[in-house]
């Protein structure tokens, strides 16, 4: 949709991007095999968790399986909070947090809905009692959360035949 004059420098800019985005991601690649492989791997076991949630995760959330499940949920903010005062009873909402990981972990739910036996069962349960979509994906985030937070004070990798059980 550019003029003629400038559709050879937008594609030149576009190329100079995407080698650079390349070249950030290959950083970030070798920064995880050289520093956090056994935190990648563990995290990645995960079907649903790939390598941009994973360096997510690691470099911004250190807290992981260091705290308490509710606790790293009001961290990221997937715990719902109420809006109640005096004898209103508000509706739960998720509030504050750190939306780089809570952007992560949304993409990763989403993919482990499909993937991910125990994320889906637990999305088409709370479908099948009435709760919106979006109610359900957030409470799949919460839940691929609590679930990765076990695994990372564990050090125990994902086990579909132990999930499934």
């Amino acid at each position: 949709m550019a003029h003629a004059e400038v559709v050879q420098d937008i594609s030149d800019l576009m190329d100079v991007l995407a080698k650079q985005i390349e070249m950030l991601d290959r950083r970030i690649a070798e920064h995880l095999a050289q520093y956090q492989s056994d935190l990648a791997a563990l995290l990645k076991s995960v079907k649903g968790i790939g390598p941009a949630t994973a360096a997510t995760l690691i470099s911004e959330l250190p807290e992981l399986g260091q705290i308490k499940a509710k606790q790293i949920c009001a961290l990221v903010g997937v715990a719902p909070m109420n809006r109640d005062s005096g004898q209103a009873r508000g509706k739960r909402i998720i509030c504050g947090g750190r939306a780089t990981v809570r952007s992560a972990l949304y993409m990763a739910a989403i993919v482990a809905m499909r993937h991910n036996a125990v994320i889906r069962r637990c999305y088409e349960r709370l479908l099948a009692v009435g709760k919106p979509k979006k109610v359900a994906i957030v409470a799949c985030m919460r839940k691929l959360l609590i679930i990765l937070n076990a695994m990372v004070k564990s050090g125990r990798p994902w086990n579909d035949q132990l999930a499934q059980a």
